[in-house]
């Protein structure tokens, strides 16, 4: 049987490991193990894997370092698992690039889900017709995944690109953090999950002087606003 993805994890529980290669196997996930954080920096960067799971207490690399290394070579989407419940650690992991967390212990059928959200996401985004979408300075163009302003690239993460996507397309439309979160994880926004935020706060750092074209409505979402000269 031909496997769903390739998946990457980067964990240091030999325990937790066992089991979930034994999970993934029976649900068409072909699931490559690296245990410590240089090693699985290394199987990261290579560009194998559809989707990277990454513990953020390891030894020799910790989870925040390998993702910050990574997010300087590659796009690859990145789920952290953490042990930790401090939404700070959650945040950072966010800010570094993460595309979504999922805090220890977790069922392995929630793990799942998100991966597949994740993995539909990314691909949607890949089959798109391609297409170039302006905005003032902003100019994106979806069939490269690449976006600059004043003609200087912009590093934007898969999530943050598909956010910005989504939200030019919807231009002078208020946006629901909840029509948000169903199109980039295919679930509603809890009332304390900070994720969204931290990476429409992320794009806006990027945008830099065009920052202002993402307004947040409050209370309601979010909306793209129309600048002169318009979206084309």
């Amino acid at each position: 049987m031909t496997a769903e993805a390739n998946v990457l994890l980067i964990e240091d529980d030999a325990e937790l490991c066992e089991l979930m290669q034994e999970f993934f196997s029976q649900n068409s996930i072909a699931l490559e193990v690296a245990t410590d954080g240089r090693r699985g920096l290394a199987r990261a960067i290579d560009g194998q894997h559809d989707l990277i799971l990454l513990d953020v207490m390891l030894p020799g690399l910790d989870g925040f370092e390998i993702l910050r290394l990574l997010r300087r070579r590659s796009s690859v989407p990145v789920i952290m698992l953490t042990a930790r419940t401090e939404q700070a650690d959650r945040i950072a992991g966010l800010e570094a690039g993460a595309d979504d967390y999922l805090p220890k212990p977790f069922g392995p059928e929630e793990l799942l889900a998100r991966i597949r959200a994740v993995l539909r996401r990314t691909r949607q985004s890949g089959m798109a017709k391609p297409d170039i979408l302006e905005a003032g300075a902003l100019r994106v163009h979806t069939g490269t995944r690449e976006a600059t302003v004043e003609a200087q690239r912009l590093e934007l993460t898969g999530i943050e690109f598909d956010i910005l996507e989504f939200l030019m397309r919807q231009v002078g439309q208020v946006v629901s953090r909840d029509q948000l979160m169903t199109v980039l994880y295919q679930r509603e926004a809890s009332p304390f999950e900070r994720s969204l935020d931290v990476h429409i706060s992320h794009l806006r750092k990027k945008l830099g002087d065009s920052r202002d074209l993402i307004r947040t409505i409050r209370g309601s979402g979010y909306m793209f606003c129309m600048p002169e000269g318009g979206v084309s």
